[in-house]
């Protein structure tokens, strides 16, 4: 339940939420998710946490980080790390728990609700934190999924489930199809 006087304040875990909207088939307009909150709220703060690779001459996030810096989102981003797994798969870990978990927590004297835009049941511990401070929590994510991509632990800590699939008509747009159209 949103309440138009609340101090809003968005935490988008970038990663779950790319994972949970791809598997239901589609993307996130973030000019829309931000006036989708604003309209529910007082915003004061709407942060997108992502590693990136240093790296690479070119990154596919490099123009959503732009877009979202330049249009009123807080960026916190860090060094992923690369590494080969044992089977020899290449693989990407950048893991931005604590900085979300540090922002949220520096933010609960300031806000009355914090939306949770993730389903990472490592996120229980800081819900009921901010609980404890008088902060409600909404999380957003997804059971549609198979499987679902909200921990069963973080849904019943949260004070409200939004699920996302819910949100599709509000903040989604079809994805972007990278294959040429043929005329």
């Amino acid at each position: 339940m949103f309440y138009k006087d609340d101090r809003l304040a968005l935490f988008i875990d970038g990663s779950n939420l790319y994972a949970a909207t791809k598997a239901l088939g589609f993307d996130i307009d973030y000019r829309l998710l931000r006036q989708e909150f604003e309209r529910r709220g007082k915003l004061l703060r709407a942060y997108y946490y992502t590693a990136l690779l240093e790296n690479d001459d070119y990154s596919p996030l490099r123009p959503l980080v732009d877009w979202l810096q330049y249009n009123g989102y807080s960026l916190v981003t860090k060094p992923a790390k690369e590494f080969t797994d044992p089977m020899g798969r290449r693989k990407i870990k950048g893991n931005m728990d604590i900085e979300l978990c540090v922002d949220a927590m520096e933010l609960a004297d300031r806000m009355d609700h914090a939306v949770l835009f993730s389903g990472d049941g490592d996120f229980r511990p800081l819900v009921e934190a901010l609980q404890r401070r008088g902060v409600k929590v909404s999380v957003v994510s997804t059971v549609k999924s198979q499987p679902p991509m909200i921990s069963d632990d973080l849904r019943r800590q949260a004070d409200n489930f939004i699920e996302l699939d819910a949100l599709r008509e509000v903040i989604g747009r079809p994805p972007r199809d990278h294959q040429p159209v043929a005329t």
